[in-house]
């Protein structure tokens, strides 16, 4: 089955932090995973989001020019998600030729098929500069269920679609004046004239009972009353729009930030020298596409992404014909994760509340962030980090469980007989261990499959002490004379052959850790990774940038890989590094929290 894993594109606005890929992050790399290890032909895609007023503000404010400041962050972001083994087969940017050239072309078959429409709306603008001033920076109270906080494009409060001049009493987060509203054209998209195809796709999507309820009953109320939408913006940072008399404007940067899931499908089939291959998820009634992002984005992928995609094919109210690309797969599913909060609040960056990937990777490992973010993250509720909580799963999950295992599975193989030894006969007990891990692979399996990861890493962890209870029944260490060496060979065979079938399991989870454990046994290149290349742009060789790539047709099967008698096993170091309490205290203070 062909799977396209569409990850929401980070924001070139600075490194990304923790809260960030426990959404759109580890839980897409999870699920490719474990797909490429199920047998499925897995195309994972996404980059860095570069337009918008935003980063016309972020780039003012670092006194650089707009270029510039989304090159910067560009690079950033790439090396953070490579670091964190984010498996991409391809990572690129939204200024890119080849996305500026595919962005166009779903304006044109839009455009033509008359879902765009012209209206005069009030912009907001700032009272100090006049420039354009970002929806999501201006804040005021929601004129439906009157939420102090809501932004100038959606209230996260009651998840209704905004603009800047419903709210009351709004503010400019960009300069702390109120905006001032002026009159100016706009292109909007005719939300009204495919909110039936809409509703429709929604109904199947919920008959068919995968979404998340969270997710599918968010999207279903906020299609209960559309409006037009505009899909143009007064600034000169962004897609030029092509149509004549507009050289003034560009498209909204979350009408192209969503297409970038087509574009990079396109610009990855143009790599690999077969450009037409990315028609194989695409154009494919067969294909599954799934969508991760956190729960703030629900809206442009369960709305302005499938409406996008409807007024292109045509099949909305006004009908229409579908343009080049010819008739594009909607989403299968829109994986929406609650937040990751730190301590008793959000993650901020301009309050300094914020953890970044670079310095967790660097300071403990990328494992240890993507352990704690599996078996506690915001799967379907928003979840909070603190410090405490990560040393103590390092600590007593990690180290002491699955590591320990590891660790003394190897450690008495290596010291009573250099290799994996041949087993004797199984006794029931052996048995019993090895037909339940066996059988994780279709509990997990599944679970994973329905995007329920945490329960599908508690599941392995069971499985885990599970085989620590079987060291502690069957005492191997107690094994001495000649007459017990047969029984000693057979309980390490038994182990050796459930810490490899674990391994397995665990692998989606923690592929850097995987390729460790498999080392141990004796198999080398377990687990692919991602790569970082800098490469030049397609269609502007004066253009170069880095994408996250790899080659993942190596990824081991989904299945028992039965252990070599015979391979040598040497003395083990430490798979997980244990770390002292003292922790807590020193990453607090780095964020100014007052101590227990």
């Amino acid at each position: 089955m062909k799977v396209l894993s569409a990850v929401a594109w980070p924001y070139t606005n600075g490194p990304r932090h923790i809260g960030h890929v426990a959404g759109f992050g580890v839980p897409s790399d999870v699920f490719s995973r474990y797909m490429r290890m199920a047998g499925h032909d897995v195309l994972m895609v996404s980059g860095t989001d570069e337009h918008g007023t935003p980063i016309l503000v972020l780039a003012d404010k670092e006194g650089v020019g707009v270029q510039e400041i989304v090159d910067k962050y560009n690079a950033v972001i790439a090396q953070d998600l490579t670091d964190l083994g984010l498996s991409y087969d391809l990572f690129t940017r939204t200024t890119t030729r080849n996305h500026y050239a595919v962005v166009q072309e779903l304006f044109r078959g839009i455009h033509d098929n008359g879902y765009m429409i012209e209206q005069t709306t009030q912009t907001a603008v700032s009272s100090v500069n006049g420039r354009t001033l970002p929806d999501r920076y201006i804040e005021g109270t929601c004129p439906i269920c009157k939420y102090p906080e809501a932004r100038g494009d959606q209230c996260d409060n009651c998840g209704n679609q905004l603009d800047p001049i419903d709210l009351i009493d709004p503010i400019s987060k960009v300069d702390g004046q109120p905006p001032k509203f002026v009159d100016s054209k706009h292109f909007f998209l005719d939300l009204p004239a495919l909110a039936d195809a809409l509703q429709q796709w929604l109904d199947e999507v919920d008959s068919a009972g995968t979404w998340r309820p969270g997710v599918i009953n968010f999207a279903k109320n906020i299609a209960k009353d559309m409006h037009p939408r505009a899909m143009t913006r007064d600034i000169d940072w962004g897609i030029p729009i092509p149509v004549e008399g507009w050289d003034d404007k560009r498209l909204y940067v979350w009408f192209d930030a969503v297409i970038g899931y087509l574009s990079a499908s396109i610009e990855w089939a143009r790599r690999l020298g077969e450009p037409q291959k990315w028609r194989e998820w695409w154009n494919n009634a067969e294909m599954k596409s799934y969508y991760f992002q956190g729960k703030d984005n629900i809206t442009f992928h369960a709305q302005i992404w499938p409406a996008e995609l409807l007024a292109y094919m045509g099949k909305g109210d006004k009908g229409g014909e579908p343009g080049g690309y010819g008739d594009l797969q909607l989403p299968t599913e829109v994986v929406a994760s609650g937040f990751l909060n730190l301590g008793a609040g959000q993650f901020s960056t301009s309050r300094g509340n914020v953890i970044y990937v670079q310095d967790m990777v660097a300071r403990y490992g990328p494992d240890a962030l993507r352990y704690f973010i599996c078996a506690a993250g915001p799967e379907q509720q928003d979840s909070t980090f603190t410090w405490e909580e990560f040393v103590q799963r390092n600590n007593s999950e990690l180290v002491a469980g699955w590591g320990n295992l590891v660790n003394r599975t190897a450690a008495m193989i290596a010291k009573n007989f250099g290799e994996v030894p041949a087993p004797g006969s199984l006794e029931p007990i052996d048995e019993a261990l090895l037909a339940q891990i066996t059988g994780g692979f279709a509990t997990v399996g599944d679970m994973l499959a329905e995007q329920r990861q945490k329960p599908a890493i508690a599941e392995v962890m069971r499985l885990v002490r599970e085989a620590n209870k079987y060291v502690s029944d069957t005492e191997p260490f107690k094994l001495k004379g000649d007459d017990q060496r047969e029984r000693l060979a057979t309980v390490l065979h038994t182990l050796a052959q459930a810490v490899l079938d674990l391994n397995t399991m665990m692998a989606p989870f923690l592929p850097h850790s995987s390729n460790k454990v498999a080392e141990v046994f004796g198999i080398t290149e377990f687990m692919p990774m991602p790569r970082l290349e800098q490469v030049r742009d397609l269609d502007d060789e004066s253009r170069g940038y880095p994408i996250i790539t790899g080659e993942y047709t190596s990824t081991p099967r989904w299945e028992s890989r039965p252990v070599t008698v015979g391979t040598p096993i040497a003395k083990p170091t430490p798979i997980f590094t244990k770390l002292d309490p003292s922790v807590v205290e020193e990453e607090n203070a780095r964020l100014g929290q007052p101590q227990a």
